[in-house]
């Protein structure tokens, strides 16, 4: 990034934070769907029924959702259940007036932040490639200068008609999102694809396109996660209780400020946030393989991962038998990731963020790997304390720069720490940018 892209950005910093200074709190979590203005249609696809869960879940995430309805999809659900869901009313007439000088379309049009067609009908797509103005819905998407996600539905061989693919390729290339239907059991009693894709997924996919004007939007970071496994033999590992959550949630919060991410993730069992290139490893030679590979056109590299120190010397090819007896067996170091990233000739101005997770002397331990790792900033934390652990929702952490900076904050859910953390490498990023 830019000295200048960083003093632009440097206005959505929290107040009172400097590098190597002390720090005021910063809002504790953030997403581009809160009071973000979305238009959600509904259209006459038996999968209706699942835009009510997307309305509850873009709701529940604090967006302003108005719901238009064409006539085909009032026979399928009904405008009440969502006037229940969003607090808000629903929509179905073309000539419906808001006010007497607010016309339905042109002001729900003009007002969206993202219009969204989950789903959307072959009928539908065919209508908004052909740019049709008959009804309340196709309308506002012509009055809007909003983006457009569009989440298909339909029997397979409607969805393959070439002309239905034609009109997909025609909303694609003047710049709407498709969140492609899934494979599976469909209305007809078929098996196939057209299945409107998840509200989870569409979702995400709506959550990347508020994204873009994001206060990292034009970065790109790579985020490890995970406990890596060191084989013993087939069977067996060497792992840690690494859950994985506090990495995923440093992904989810870069996504959600615009940045393309890069998770690099060890096994879990967790989802890993949409809209997010993702690569699965096991071992601490894939992590640091995929690490080094990632970081060649990054901004930001955050080492969330539990890598295994230790890894055995001579995996065994066949399962270890349980004869009664002990077992001994040769450790040696894994590969050093971060010293790998260190002495690799790294993008200039790569800001690399490590963690600490330590059982005492949290702050000497934790300033001691920072300049060990040539670090730029480190996440500690303390896992004996409660809440503070493997497999926690929240995390209490202290949070450390090169500049001297240090500061503890209060147990925070995951989410608002990763939050925490992106600001503070926006504003290290900026004290660089600014020294150079």
């Amino acid at each position: 990034m830019s000295a200048e892209q960083g003093a632009a950005s440097a206005s959505s910093l929290p107040a009172g934070w400097q590098p190597g200074g002390a720090q005021q709190a910063a809002p504790l979590q953030r997403s581009p769907l809160a009071g973000a203005r979305v238009v959600l249609g509904v259209t006459g696809s038996i999968a209706a029924y699942k835009a009510v869960a997307l309305a509850s879940a873009l709701t529940q995430a604090q967006a302003l959702v108005d719901v238009i309805l064409t006539r085909e999809a009032t026979e399928l659900v009904r405008p009440l259940s969502f006037q229940a869901i969003t607090h808000r009313p629903a929509y179905t007439d073309l000539f419906h007036l808001r006010a007497e000088t607010e016309i339905g379309h042109v002001t729900l049009g003009h007002e969206a932040d993202v219009v969204v067609i989950a789903p959307a009908t072959a009928h539908t797509l065919a209508r908004l490639a052909l740019g049709l103005g008959d009804d309340l819905l196709a309308t506002t998407v012509l009055a809007t200068r909003a983006p457009l996600v569009l989440a298909p539905a339909m029997e397979t061989n409607m969805l393959l008609h070439p002309a239905t693919q034609g009109h997909l390729a025609t909303l694609r290339e003047r710049g709407a999102l498709i969140v492609e239907p899934g494979y599976g059991h469909l209305a007809s009693g078929a098996v196939g694809a057209g299945r409107l894709a998840e509200p989870e997924a569409i979702l995400d996919a709506i959550r990347g396109v508020l994204a873009r004007g994001g206060d990292l939007a034009g970065w790109r970071v790579v985020v490890t996660a995970g406990g890596t496994q060191e084989p013993i033999d087939p069977v067996r590992v060497i792992a840690n209780r690494s859950s994985g959550k506090m990495g995923y949630a440093v992904a989810e919060a870069a996504r959600d400020r615009g940045a393309a991410v890069t998770l690099v993730t060890a096994p879990t069992a967790l989802r890993p946030p949409g809209g997010v290139q993702v690569v699965r490893v096991a071992t601490a030679a894939e992590m640091c393989d995929a690490v080094l590979a990632a970081i060649a056109q990054a901004d930001a590299l955050v080492m969330a991962a539990a890598v295994a120190d230790f890894q055995v010397a001579k995996r065994r090819s066949a399962k270890i038998k349980k004869d009664g007896r002990g077992l001994t067996l040769d450790l040696v170091p894994t590969p050093d990731i971060l010293a790998a990233v260190a002495a690799r000739p790294a993008p200039d101005g790569l800001t690399v963020v490590g963690f600490a997770a330590e059982s005492e002397d949290l702050l000497a331990n934790a300033r001691a790997k920072l300049q060990r790792k040539r670090l730029d900033l480190i996440v500690a934390n303390d896992v004996t304390q409660e809440g503070s652990g493997f497999g926690t929702d929240t995390n209490q952490v202290a949070l450390l720069d090169r500049w001297g900076g240090e500061e503890t904050l209060p147990l925070l859910p995951k989410l608002a720490v990763a939050h925490q953390i992106w600001d503070r490498v926006r504003a290290l990023r900026e004290r660089a940018a600014s020294a150079r």
